[in-house]
């Protein structure tokens, strides 16, 4: 995994095609926070933790389901079927959609086994005829854990052939994918939640700047009775995401085991809590988040190299933004050097304290150089006065 994550840090954020921008995603206050196939009637829960978007409707879209979406000034990433096509003026609707992981082997009807994936050619052919009827909105399509994990045995006869990607997001304006490391039943995979920004950046580079990436993010066991991520975990995943590029977060939240729960996240009141507050600073840090990265103006040193620390490096509104996590489950502490400025300088004037976003606390700063603990996948965002 080494060799991906300095091939992470070697892609910069950029900004996609302007022909991207439409709707919401025209706004540099709004930043996409959804869930996936979940039912309208928790749209307003949903909605109360920090969702502002559902990607994937049963049988949809429907009437009724816009008809919700709507009333809580929510927005769906849905099918093109005959209803969508009558809402084509409705901002409601965000994107299209593709079918679920085509790259995935294909289950053959009558339970008959599985036979290969479906082609990227008639995905590429699938999003041509999505565009046709509409070239004002984007095309989401979402991949399965082949973008981040060669050997993944669902991908069929397709096994270890990462190069098919390339392809297929030829089909997608947004490209995503899923993975869940922390409930994962394969020891290649289970407890390195690292899989999670290194398939980010993996999508992002057979994406090019002229695509989005979005990502899921697991809530629950899912199909795992003996393992599941953390509310710290999650909060992990989700801003290792955010720190390599990703411009959406999709979570899942369905559980199928120990029992069936569509809603499986909002079932534990743990998660929702955590979670909340995660995507009410995602919400508030938007106009940053959105904007383009600032790098070669911080650099970092982890006091244990095996446990890396990475950041994302923003500057707006005077002020310049660290977005930091640790990419292990263990502790260490991080240094922070900002670089100098033409005055010979680190800050002019510098601050005596930096402020921690979420945490209602502060670091000191000195020299230029920030200096904190990270425990197991810590977060910790920072905000600097800029003169």
């Amino acid at each position: 995994m080494t060799s991906l994550l300095l091939l992470a840090l070697a892609i910069p954020t950029a900004e996609p095609a302007a022909a991207l921008k439409s709707g919401k995603l025209a706004d540099p206050n709004f930043f996409p926070i959804a869930v996936w196939l979940q039912s309208p009637n928790n749209a307003a829960k949903y909605k109360a933790a920090g969702i502002n978007t559902f990607v994937g409707l049963w049988r949809g879209p429907t009437e009724e389901q816009l008809a919700e979406f709507k009333k809580q000034g929510l927005v769906v990433v849905c099918s093109q079927n005959a209803v969508g096509r009558e809402h084509l003026n409705d901002p409601t609707i965000l994107a299209w959609m593709h079918g679920d992981e085509p790259d995935n082997a294909q289950a053959i009807r009558g339970g008959k086994g599985y036979g290969p994936p479906i082609e990227p050619a008639k995905i590429i052919a699938d999003y041509q005829r999505i565009k046709a009827a509409d070239p004002s909105r984007p095309v989401l399509l979402n991949l399965g854990q082949g973008v981040a994990w060669d050997n993944y045995i669902g991908r069929g006869v397709r096994r270890n052939h990462p190069e098919d990607y390339a392809e297929y997001v030829k089909g997608s304006d947004i490209a995503s994918f899923d993975i869940y490391p922390a409930c994962h039943d394969s020891k290649e995979v289970a407890g390195k939640l690292w899989f999670v920004p290194d398939g980010v950046s993996r999508l992002r580079k057979w994406a090019g700047d002229s695509r989005l990436v979005w990502n899921c993010i697991e809530t629950t066991h899912i199909s795992n009775e003996n393992a599941k991520a953390t509310p710290q975990q999650v909060k992990a995943e989700v801003w290792m995401s955010l720190v390599r590029g990703s411009k959406g977060i999709i979570y899942f939240c369905h559980e199928f085991k120990p029992k069936s729960i569509e809603a499986g996240l909002l079932a534990d009141g743990e998660m929702v809590k955590e979670l909340t507050a995660v995507n009410t600073l995602i919400q508030e840090l938007a106009p940053v988040l959105n904007s383009s990265d600032s790098p070669g103006l911080v650099t970092i040193e982890s006091a244990r190299p095996e446990v890396p620390v990475e950041a994302a490096v923003k500057k707006h509104n005077n002020n310049l933004y660290i977005f930091a996590v640790s990419m292990r489950g263990e502790e260490t502490t991080a240094t922070f050097k900002l670089a100098q400025s033409s005055n010979k300088g680190a800050l002019k004037p510098e601050p005596a304290k930096v402020k921690v976003l979420g945490e209602d606390r502060s670091v000191d700063i000195a020299g230029g150089l920030i200096r904190d603990t990270f425990g197991p996948w810590a977060v910790h965002l920072y905000q600097i006065p800029q003169p």
